[in-house]
């Protein structure tokens, strides 16, 4: 019995040695692989970094660009005198608006960006436009108002005070 412990001690010693042998065998074959190690994990980071940015400059483009998708049809519809629902544009515009800004605000590091910088230009322009556009039809109702206004108090009047009205300059 003592026979067979020794020859297993024997044999475990041997496996143990060759595992060793093995091992470091093959440490130093891989040593020989031509490999890039990150030098104190610096350029995990910084890729981890890049993919974050990256995530957040979509977010925000994607975002500038949804708003300036909303005044374009908005502008659109103005331009081509189509019936429009201005309480809902005035909201999808508040609302990707203020998506817009809170973007911003929690991304300013993003503002130098130069493809942001383009697409807040070309927001810009439309939301310019669309200013125009909206101004133009806000003149064109007030004006139609006036007239609207001016035949009723004409249509109403009896001529009665018209002579003293005239006199006042009104």
């Amino acid at each position: 019995m003592q026979a067979q412990e020794g020859a297993a001690a024997v044999a475990m010693d041997h496996a143990v040695a060759d595992t060793e042998v093995m091992t470091t065998e093959a440490a130093a074959s891989d040593a020989l692989l031509p490999m890039l190690l990150p030098i104190g994990g610096g350029e995990t980071r910084a890729d981890a970094a890049d993919a974050a940015r990256s995530d957040e400059m979509r977010g925000l483009l994607a975002a500038i660009r949804r708003l300036a998708g909303i005044v374009e049809e908005e502008t659109t519809a103005l331009a081509t005198g189509q019936k429009i629902d201005f309480d809902d544009f005035s909201a999808r515009k508040s609302r990707s608006m203020l998506e817009f800004v809170r973007l911003m605000r929690a991304r300013m590091h993003l503002g130098g960006e130069v493809e942001i910088t383009e697409e807040i230009q070309r927001l810009r322009d439309k939301l310019e436009r669309n200013r125009s556009i909206l101004e133009m039809h806000y003149d064109a109702v007030r004006e139609v108002a006036s007239i609207v206004v001016k035949a009723v108090k004409d249509a109403e009047s009896d001529g009665t005070y018209t002579g003293r009205t005239a006199q006042d300059g009104k």
